[in-house]
């Protein structure tokens, strides 16, 4: 075991747990969905540019035809991800978001079955299940006795969706760039749609807290720019299995860290709910293809979370 390549992978999946009560202090704060996404990938898509013009940096441009892949994958994974979480995250408590978003690798290999055709095993079938009955029971839970299921559950499965698509689809284009540029180009073409949010976004940001303006910076550094460096490094230094596993401790510090910044915290059954749905995901990941591999490409594009 490399402990400091799991070192720095646990870092890196605690800042990017630390965004979902990050995402709650700003929306309480003055801002609103709109403004925060655009503000965070505002910052995010600079500091990618600075890092592509740096002296010494070698940035390849996307090839021709594969502009249209990448502007597809960029809305899809970045632009509707970052809308479905902001505007879910309205309704739906930190803990909670992150525990649904934890979901995605069960998304993922559903699609990699029903479009990809790759095959599950049985183990891959009692993962789905027990993904998608960890979901039922935290969009259950946040329903409470109406039986009416949160908007902010919707939108943050459709987050988790669209993100699953990015990951099953952007492998043929990590054998033709790195990974860096690769999120650099999602970054920057899932920011063009946040600027139908700019009306208005300069009085608006005049009257947010500061609180809301320190965490928009967070998010658009920290979960980003140096969230996606620490974690190329720990991929890097330490086997790719080990480092990914520890995703599933992001919860957990959303939890944790809503828990102890905003004194928020999800109810016990949606925290049973999240345990049960990433359980399943550990399965499909470690037990799921009928080839004994994981049915999740273990390295690639992390999105921003």
């Amino acid at each position: 075991m490399n402990i400091k390549a799991l070192t720095i992978a646990l870092f890196t999946v605690m800042i990017w747990g630390a965004s979902f009560p990050a995402i709650r202090v700003i929306l309480h704060g003055g801002y609103s969905p709109g403004h925060l996404i655009l503000t965070r990938y505002l910052i995010a898509s600079a500091l990618f540019a600075i890092y592509a013009l740096w002296p010494g940096v070698k940035f390849r441009l996307p090839q021709k035809g594969d502009i249209l892949k990448i502007a597809i994958l960029g809305f899809v994974g970045i632009s509707i991800y970052h809308i479905g979480v902001a505007f879910g995250e309205k309704t739906v408590n930190a803990g909670v978001a992150a525990m649904l978003i934890s979901s995605t690798p069960i998304f993922t290999a559903l699609i990699a079955l029903f479009v990809l055709r790759e095959r599950l095993g049985l183990f891959g079938w009692i993962g789905l299940g027990l993904g998608f009955l960890g979901i039922g029971i935290i969009a259950l839970e946040t329903a409470g006795s109406s039986f009416h299921i949160s908007s902010g559950v919707f939108l943050l499965l459709i987050a988790s969706l669209g993100t699953s698509v990015m990951f099953a689809f952007q492998k043929p284009l990590l054998r033709r760039y790195s990974s860096i540029e690769l999120t650099a180009y999602f970054t920057w073409v899932g920011t063009i749609p946040f600027f139908i949010y700019f009306p208005g976004y300069f009085q608006e940001l005049q009257h947010a807290s500061l609180d809301a303006h320190l965490s928009a910076i967070y998010l658009g550094i920290f979960p980003t720019a140096i969230g996606y460096v620490t974690w190329t490094i720990a991929l890097s230094l330490g086997k790719s299995g080990s480092v990914m596993s520890m995703i599933y401790f992001e919860p957990v510090f959303a939890i944790l860290i809503a828990w102890i910044w905003i004194n928020e915290q999800p109810s016990f059954i949606s925290i049973i709910g999240g345990a049960v749905a990433i359980a399943g995901v550990i399965v499909v990941n470690t037990l799921g293809s009928k080839k004994n591999t994981p049915a999740i490409e273990p390295v690639g594009v992390q999105p921003p979370l």
